[in-house]
């Protein structure tokens, strides 16, 4: 069939009218209920089905990150998942205030099984569903709406029969689903759910879930706001109702979806870690958190350990979790461009000054930074994965490694110079270039391998134009140059015939350097031929600088093994003259 006919066969979602629809001008301010559904959608999805040990450990992370109602299994759909629900109860695994829920058709012999299944557990909720949408009701069932009607309201007296018989100790809730909610008129919809309501008689003390599954996504989000709205608007009893939301994906738009219902009045998500599920996934609860967290709002589940997360889901499913994925992906705090990285580099940079300014910890001041919506300390993730090196990248990426990496901030120039090379090394080799190779590329370049200890010998005599003190330490403990440290300075450098036209300390404000550390020095020098960068280590300024001098000049081609009547020094030298 040509492309062009495709469209033919497929018809827009019809929204429902609400003009008065007050969602959009609202914003999110508290976090909802959530219900972790890993270990039951999520795991009825999966190709291999968790084993017991896989469950245990989804159900301990879950718990560690703080959910409270956690959908557990379908125990009447397989023995596995019978015998799970019975090893959490009889292993008494369950927090104390911890609820699990538990899914079943609205079927008597179900339920009753269902409810024999939470025989012991101190709080738990029966699920029951049947599907409402006019598709499944002509084709898949062949009831009528009436039909659909007593089919829900049969579940519910089932569950009271059964539950009164088997779980008198169970602190006991009840949840309703009309299946396809999304795909049932909306007036029918409240009609099935008034007549479950009837007979459940929701009161004080007495909750009812009614839960709305977006089981297969038609709609574009706003659309699934106003069914939300309109829902919370026409529903009775809404001091006794907790109105839930179960979003699936299959648009790629769960994400906004939900935030957009939870706007319309939700109070409720039902969803997986990392968006696991049939299809393409249930809502991915770890967005949505970490969205609100983004925002302000307290999301109320744990986050700090994301890694932890990922790697447990990817163990419990067997399924990678994308490396782009929103704050859970291996990639998702780095940057490859060049114009981010500068971004980047320059956004810590200031927050670091604002920090010493105020005189407070980095961590204290309020996130604001170029290309990273969060704080990767914040879920765990350290700082040094932010910038990666290849093709793409330019001076600024280079910078922030050299800094976060080495402890070296090398002034503007010497970076533009320097990312030239590394962008050859990476484009010869079509590959990333780690950190710790961007630091062997620079000391093979630029840091002389010469003897110190030897005087240096040049073809012409260099004249210094700039140098660069790396971090505060022996110089001061603010960046400012000791009163006499310049003159002291030149007096070394003098016997060479090199002036000094420059001092200056180009780290981060108020960064502060080990006092034992060696003193780090760049010279960029002026010879026949050009100026050239050199980089200097020693115990103190002088033998950096000395040290940066003839590496610069060795890169200019300057240096000669023996004296030829021009002046050969070195510090030693100079304090003997």
């Amino acid at each position: 069939m040509k492309a062009d006919r495709l469209p033919h066969r497929y018809q827009a979602f019809v929204p429902m009218t609400l003009p008065d629809r007050t969602w959009p001008d609202k914003t999110l301010t508290a976090a909802p209920r959530w219900l972790s559904t890993d270990l039951r959608d999520g795991n009825q999805a999966l190709v291999n089905p968790m084993t017991p040990a896989r469950k245990l450990a989804m159900f301990d992370l879950l718990v560690d990150m703080g959910y409270k109602e956690i959908e557990v299994g379908f125990p009447v759909a397989s023995q596995d998942d019978h015998d799970f629900v019975r090893l959490l109860i009889e292993q008494d695994r369950i927090p104390e205030d911890v609820r699990i829920s538990v899914l079943v058709q609205a079927r008597d012999e179900l339920i009753r099984r269902t409810a024999e299944s939470l025989r012991g557990a101190r709080s738990a909720t029966i699920h029951v569903y049947n599907a409402t949408a006019p598709l499944f009701r002509d084709v898949v069932f062949g009831i009528s709406r009436q039909e659909c009607v007593d089919l829900a309201v049969r579940g519910t007296e089932s569950m009271l029969r059964h539950s009164e018989r088997l779980l008198a100790d169970c602190d006991l809730g009840y949840q309703y689903s009309p299946e396809l909610f999304n795909e049932t008129e909306p007036e029918f919809a409240v009609e099935v759910c008034e007549a479950v309501m009837d007979r459940w008689e929701p009161g004080p003390g007495r909750e009812i879930v009614l839960n709305f599954p977006a089981t297969v996504e038609r709609s574009t989000p706003n659309v699934f706001a106003d069914q939300i709205e309109w829902l919370d608007r026409t529903l009775s009893r809404p001091a006794w109702r907790c109105l839930s939301i179960h979003p699936h994906n299959d648009r790629g738009t769960g994400v906004a979806a939900t935030e957009l219902a939870l706007l319309a009045g939700a109070k409720r998500v039902e969803g997986c870690l990392f968006g696991g599920g049939e299809r393409a996934g249930n809502v991915c609860l770890v967005t949505l958190g970490l969205n609100m967290l983004t925002h302000g709002v307290d999301p109320g589940i744990d986050f700090s350990d994301i890694d932890r997360v990922r790697r447990t889901v990817e163990y419990c499913s067997e399924l990678p979790v994308s490396p782009r994925h929103p704050y859970g992906g291996e990639l998702v705090y780095t940057a490859f461009s060049g114009s981010h990285q500068d971004a980047i580099k320059k956004g810590f940079a200031a927050l670091e000054a604002q920090a010493a300014e105020a005189g407070e910890s980095v961590r204290d001041r309020d996130w604001r930074m170029p290309y990273l919506p969060i704080d990767p300390e914040d879920v765990g993730r350290s700082y040094e994965a932010v910038v990666r090196i290849n093709s793409q990248s330019g001076k600024g990426g280079v910078a922030y490694v050299m800094s976060a990496w080495h402890g070296l901030d090398l002034p503007r120039d010497l970076q533009i110079e320097f990312a030239r090379t590394v962008q050859a090394v990476a484009d010869a080799t079509g590959a990333e270039i780690t950190p710790d190779r961007v630091g062997r590329l620079f000391e093979q370049e630029y840091l002389s391998t010469a003897d110190a200890t030897k005087p240096l010998a040049v073809r012409h005599v260099p004249v210094l134009t700039e140098l660069f003190v790396d971090g505060a330490g022996p110089l001061s403990a603010d960046g400012a140059v000791r009163s006499g440290e310049l003159d002291s300075l030149c007096t070394t450098l003098a016997p060479w015939g090199v002036l000094v036209t420059g001092l200056e300390h180009t780290g981060p404000a108020g960064k502060s350097q080990d006092p034992g550390r060696e003193a780090a020095v760049y010279a960029r020098c002026t010879f026949p031929d050009g100026p050239a960068w050199g980089f200097g280590r020693g115990p103190d300024l002088h033998a950096a600088a000395f040290s940066a001098v003839r590496a610069a000049a060795a890169r200019a081609g300057e240096t000669s093994p023996e004296p030829t009547g021009v002046p050969v020094a070195g510090p030693a030298a100079a304090e003997r003259g």
